[in-house]
């Protein structure tokens, strides 16, 4: 006896259901025996992490390592779903679910065929399956999917069944949904498609497995070509079309899923475990230039090297771009470490702010000479990286050359511990050797920090010396709060320095301000440079901390990082001076006190205690009532002093108030409320300064 079919059973019950009320009653009580069904689950996505724009920058598996990416019907190529529907359920938009005469025509073609020649589950059944899986194929199976269909139209709606097929329907593997299956055959979002691609992937949810164009790509053929030949039978694209999507060939292999920002998005899913999607300040089409960049850059500088690389808006203090590694994939250059993050030494890379500091101090100006002779602090004998001697420079000369003795002597001067302080009051976390005392080495590279802590003080240069706060997250709090690091007219001094920089070879000089820095050892290279709107650093080594013989920050980093501004596509924006700069063509045009840093010290304790040069007015940490908040009254600033050897000059916010007078006293006349970084220096170049709010 044949068998009588599911299809031919259910065909019956629509007849019935069609002739007699009471049916009606006896469905909506085993609809309502089912219970409730959780039409919310099916629309959770795994975790995605996009752009600043919501381009998808890296998908996420489920734990159980399944691909099922978020998608709506306004997310895929209308064509699709023309042909989906046309394909799978012609009369999707004009039954409630269940479509009874499908059923009538499968049944009618079983008993003139002998078997069936198609089924007749509608779009709403088919998800009403894939939310609520039965293994066996039985009657109850089938009415318990025409119930739920029912139940899922007049819950959500036509667009809300399509929107959970086009999540849920299955592609073969662990491929869920149109979104996860475009990306794994085609390397593209699903919103642009070609009718070949269309085709196919309206073929393989019928039979995902057998159908896999990475297994079976002929039978995926087949399948794609019928379907092409149905929906031109039904108008919905011509006959040529359909011949040409036929020549077309079908993919033989899955890609790899979307991986930019690789480490920024695996440490916001870590961050935010419970988030579906992630949006990080990061614009995907730099990233994906940068990144190219790199791994080239890279391949040629040669083996077991990898590279980071770091973007920041100056402005707004967002991230446009980080690479954590050449190739994240490549173990062989450590590429599961985020070198973005990671402490390293940061060679010459912070010399520019020891000089920021003095020329915040008063102690120094881009014009102030400074001697590049043999010197010994102690035990201590730094040397040049070309262990040769200029002899006499400026200070803008010894920082565009890069040279260590005279930075070390500014270092001196301001000392370390200071140097150390402003550091960390400007956020960065640096990292000493343990049990060691904080000493000169530091300007030259003797400590730990982060590529993006570096990259964040080089903004302050770029922003009137304050670092801003800086951002990764979309609608999250800061990493770090904005943080002065310098006052505004020693950060353009640093800046100016720095753009007059020689570039590495086949760059244009001019164009950036720029510093690099080689650790000792060859095992880091860094570069950072930086116009008005943006900052770039970057940093070349070996993940392992071993050497690499030759590898500079001029050779290695500094042609990345004008490359990298090049792909930023537009012109350099530079930076203005502010007010209150000092201009000297050459050091004589200086107040004496800053035409040569100071040559001789004290040599008794008495002796130093009689001379010693102190700020007797303002006190340090003061706040001092000029009236400027209510505007009742303007009074200046009395400045006083003690000690020291005449003349002396002072500075408030880093401009001199005056000329060098021999008297120990003088007034400033403020321009408005808040703080005020004063300074004086003497006739012997020794200094003292204090900060005070002005009300």
């Amino acid at each position: 006896m044949r068998r009588v079919p599911l299809i031919l059973v259910l065909a019956a019950l629509a007849l019935m259901g069609a002739a007699s009320l009471g049916a009606d009653l006896a469905w909506m009580r085993y609809t309502q025996s089912l219970g409730p069904i959780d039409l919310m689950a099916s629309r959770e996505g795994s975790t995605v992490v996009v752009d600043r724009e919501g381009q998808l920058l890296r998908p996420f598996t489920f734990a159980d390592g399944v691909w099922r990416l978020p998608a709506t019907v306004h997310d895929v190529d209308p064509r699709y779903l023309a042909m989906l529907i046309a394909y799978e359920d012609g009369r999707f938009y004009t039954h409630h679910g269940v479509d009874s005469r499908a059923l009538l025509r499968a049944a009618g073609q079983w008993l003139s065929h002998g078997h069936v020649v198609s089924g007749g589950s509608t779009l709403s059944m088919q998800v009403a399956r894939l939310i609520e899986p039965r293994v066996e194929r039985s009657l109850s199976a089938k009415l318990r999917q025409a119930a739920r269909a029912l139940e899922i139209e007049r819950a959500v709606g036509k667009e809300g069944v399509l929107d959970r097929y086009l999540m849920l329907a299955p592609y073969g593997g662990n491929l869920e949904g149109v979104r996860a299956a475009s990306l794994a055959y085609f390397g593209k979002e699903p919103k642009r498609l070609t009718t070949a691609e269309v085709a196919l992937l309206v073929a393989l949810p019928q039979s995902p497995e057998a159908r896999r164009p990475d297994r079976t790509p002929e039978a995926a053929r087949a399948a794609r070509d019928r379907v092409l030949s149905r929906v031109a039978a039904r108008g919905v694209i011509s006959e040529a079309e359909a011949d040409a999507a036929m020549r077309e060939p079908v993919p033989h292999g899955r890609l790899p899923m979307p991986a930019l920002a690789a480490h920024a998005a695996e440490e916001a899913v870590v961050a935010n475990k419970s988030a579906k999607l992630i949006r990080l300040t990061i614009d995907a089409g730099l990233q994906a230039k940068l990144e190219t960049l790199v791994r080239e850059s890279v391949l040629r500088l040669g083996p077991k090297l990898s590279a980071a690389l770091i973007v920041i808006d100056n402005r707004s203090g967002e991230v446009r771009a980080r690479i954590g590694a050449a190739d994240p994939d490549d173990e062989t250059r450590g590429g599961a470490i985020d070198m973005s993050e990671s402490p390293r030494s940061p060679g010459s890379a912070l010399k520019p702010f020891i000089y920021a500091l003095a020329f915040d101090e008063g102690l120094a100006h881009p014009e102030t000479i400074l001697s590049d002779r043999p010197a010994r602090y102690g035990a201590y004998a730094p040397q040049n990286f070309d262990l040769g001697y200029q002899g006499t420079v400026t200070a803008r000369q010894a920082l565009q050359m890069s040279l260590n003795l005279p930075a070390i002597e500014l270092l001196a001067d301001v000392g370390p511990s200071t140097f150390l302080a402003r550091l960390h009051g400007a956020g960065a976390d640096v990292a000493l050797p343990k049990d060691a005392p904080v000493g000169l080495a530091i300007g030259l590279g003797g400590l730990g920090i982060t590529l993006t802590d570096i990259a964040r003080l080089y903004t302050a240069l770029a922003r009137g010396g304050e670092a801003p706060a800086l951002v990764e997250r979309i609608a999250a709090p800061p990493m770090i709060d904005a943080r002065r690091v310098t006052d505004p007219v020693a950060a353009w001094y640093v800046a100016d320095i720095l753009r007059g920089a020689p570039p590495p070879t086949n760059s244009l000089r001019g164009r950036i301000a720029f510093k690099t820095g080689t650790s000792y050892g060859f095992r880091d290279a860094l570069s950072i440079g930086f116009d008005k709107r943006t900052t770039i650093a970057v940093w070349v080594g070996r993940p392992d901390n071993g050497p690499t013989p030759g590898l500079i920050g001029r050779e290695a980093a500094a042609p990345i990082l004008f490359d990298a501004f090049e792909r930023l596509g537009r012109d350099i924006d530079p930076i203005r001076p502010p007010r209150g700069v000092l201009t000297a063509k050459i050091s004589a045009d200086l107040p004496p006190p800053l035409r040569h840093l100071r040559r001789d010290a004290p040599k008794t304790v008495a002796a130093a205690s009689a001379q010693t040069l102190k700020i007797a007015y303002p006190p340090d940490g003061a706040r001092i009532d000029l009236g400027l908040d209510n505007g009742v009254r303007e009074e200046n600033l009395a400045l006083k002093a003690l000690g020291g050897s005449p003349p002396f000059t002072w500075f408030v916010n880093g401009a001199p108030v005056g000329e060098a007078d021999l008297r120990r006293q003088s007034a400033w006349r403020p321009d408005g409320a808040g703080f005020a970084h004063v300074s004086v220096v003497d006739g012997k170049g020794a200094s003292d300064a204090v900060t005070v709010r002005l009300e």
